[in-house]
């Protein structure tokens, strides 16, 4: 099972699983990317329809909550579970791996070389070893949303398959054809035919749910088909840092690898997410799992069905969460909204009139809660549509309205930046901890700056400074203080004892390093 360590995912010094089992070998994990999709007259079909009753021999009652046992006994799933586990399948996917490059025995100590060549095996092209192509199989979940034969799973689940096979719980299995899939948000669509209507099951309102409402978890975990657990919601909009579309729901109902693409269900038997996650130091369930909300499912396959691809909004910005120290730099006591760090030159945001220091608190005069909340309803934006984005700029708040244009998901934000001030002085200085050194010819060569890069060159932190907590490391590039360009160690001392003057306690910098551009609210010694 060696290949089920390649189903790990790391966010935030936690470790996390993609819960695709293999018996071979585990697919790749999802992350950012694009989508695939071949258009088919079917399409139509792809959005999410209310339950239609089935002609495969099980019946599906209306929706109503666990019979009562007994007065006072507790409740049971019975009743829920009958109803809705016909509509959940296994998928198993069949694929090619690659042959794996060894190594060149010419690379050994000689007499282990002479070995080899003498007992091993035959080198490959230019002595180069390489495995034979193998079959691997993995496992997952999925469930029907329509009788006619569309299942939702996870894209990980199917991703680089050479083919795809439902079972249903009765026995019946089909091949399947991929229809469309969304890797940002590890969605797919598959298609089976059959010659009768298929059990299915609808989408709930995962917006309704409360933490401590009850969930049931359906899936094949380990092939283990149609496994049922219980549990709870213990967290709703969980971010666990894997892309900026989807706000997971945390569930204590055990769900372990093959659990992956299968539904979770309310107490009236509507899909209210599917698992996709799990928290696990050692591989196993230890109750903390996570599902793709159903409201973002709905909205891909919606997508797939009016576009033949998933299309998100652009803007052309790098942005990041407004913080109590930034909010106070900028003299705002709101810590809401998202605040742009860099405008993308040439794009929808430079267009309208976007500058780095804006703080956008609403878009089409709904509220912004952070940078997550703006890059989601950016992306849900088709492209050619204006938009008003209520900013404040230098304490005064005003509308821009900007013309969405379309993502590609490999455009990165970038600055041009203005043009280097030449006359800049070679100087150097030290300020709130920081060895700093004007952005010369000299120093750009040395230090391997981008020609955009305009600013200070932080050469030195003081390891005990507010700086170095807040991460601002030796090579960073100060653009900017208070909104206002800096280009020499005396422009930022300049603006330090303003803010001293005006009775504030923080000073806001826009920093350029490794990751890009962000703001950090330093402390006035």
């Amino acid at each position: 099972m060696k290949g089920l360590k390649r189903l790990e995912r790391h966010s935030r010094d936690m470790k996390f699983r993609l819960l695709a089992a293999s018996s071979a070998a585990a697919l790749a994990i999802f992350g950012l990317g694009g989508f695939a999709l071949a258009p088919t007259a079917n399409s139509a079909h792809l959005a999410p329809v209310a339950a239609h009753p089935a002609d495969s021999g099980h019946a599906q009652a209306k929706s109503s909550p666990p019979r009562m046992l007994e007065n006072g006994a507790p409740f049971s799933f019975a009743d829920l579970v009958e109803r809705v586990s016909p509509a959940v399948v296994t998928v198993t996917v069949e694929q090619q791996m690659k042959p794996v490059q060894a190594f060149n025995p010419e690379e050994l100590p000689e007499p282990f070389r002479d070995f080899f060549n003498q007992f091993g095996q035959g080198g490959g092209e230019g002595g180069r070893q390489f495995t034979a192509p193998r079959k691997a199989v993995a496992m997952g979940s999925g469930f029907i949303i329509d009788r006619s034969g569309f299942i939702v799973t996870n894209n990980h689940v199917v991703e680089d398959g050479k083919k795809i096979t439902v079972k249903l719980p009765d026995g019946r299995e089909f091949t399947a054809k991929l229809l469309g899939s969304d890797q940002a948000t590890d969605i797919a669509v598959l298609k089976i035919k059959s010659d009768k209507p298929l059990p299915s099951v609808e989408f709930g309102d995962d917006h309704a749910v409360r933490v401590g409402d009850w969930v049931i978890a359906v899936g094949n975990p380990f092939g283990l088909s149609n496994t049922v657990t219980a549990g709870i919601i213990s967290s709703i909009g969980r971010d666990v840092g894997n892309g900026p579309y989807t706000d997971y729901l945390q569930i204590d109902a055990p769900i372990n690898r093959g659990n992956s693409g299968g539904p979770t269900f309310d107490l009236r038997g509507k899909v209210i997410g599917m698992n996709s996650m799990i928290y696990s130091p050692s591989g196993g369930s230890v109750g903390i799992g996570f599902a793709i909300p159903s409201s973002t499912i709905h909205d891909v396959i919606a997508q797939l069905e009016a576009h033949g691809r998933v299309a998100r909004g652009y803007l052309g910005v790098q942005i990041q969460n407004m913080t109590p120290e930034i909010a106070q730099s900028l003299g705002s006591h709101e810590s809401k909204g998202a605040i742009i760090a860099s405008v993308v030159g040439g794009g929808p945001a430079a267009k309208a009139g976007f500058v780095p220091g804006d703080v956008v608190l609403a878009i089409n005069g709904k509220s912004v809660e952070d940078s997550r909340d703006l890059t989601r309803r950016v992306a849900a934006l088709p492209a050619g549509i204006k938009a008003a984005f209520t900013v404040v700029r230098g304490g005064t708040q005003k509308t821009i309205t900007a013309t969405i244009g379309p993502r590609k998901e490999e455009r990165l934000a970038s600055n041009a930046g203005p043009e280097e001030n030449s006359s800049a002085a070679a100087s150097t200085g030290e300020a709130m901890g920081l060895g700093l050194a004007a952005v010369t010819p000299q120093i750009r060569r040395n230090y391997n700056l981008d020609d955009h890069v305009n600013g200070v060159l932080v050469t030195r932190v003081d390891p005990e400074s507010d700086a170095a907590d807040k991460g601002i490391q030796a090579g960073d590039v100060v653009v900017s203080i208070g909104n206002k360009s800096v280009h020499t160690p005396q422009d930022i001392k300049s603006q330090i004892e303003g803010a001293q003057h005006s009775g504030r306690k923080s000073i806001l910098m826009l920093v350029d390093g490794n990751s890009g551009q962000r703001f950090v609210a330093l402390k006035i010694a």
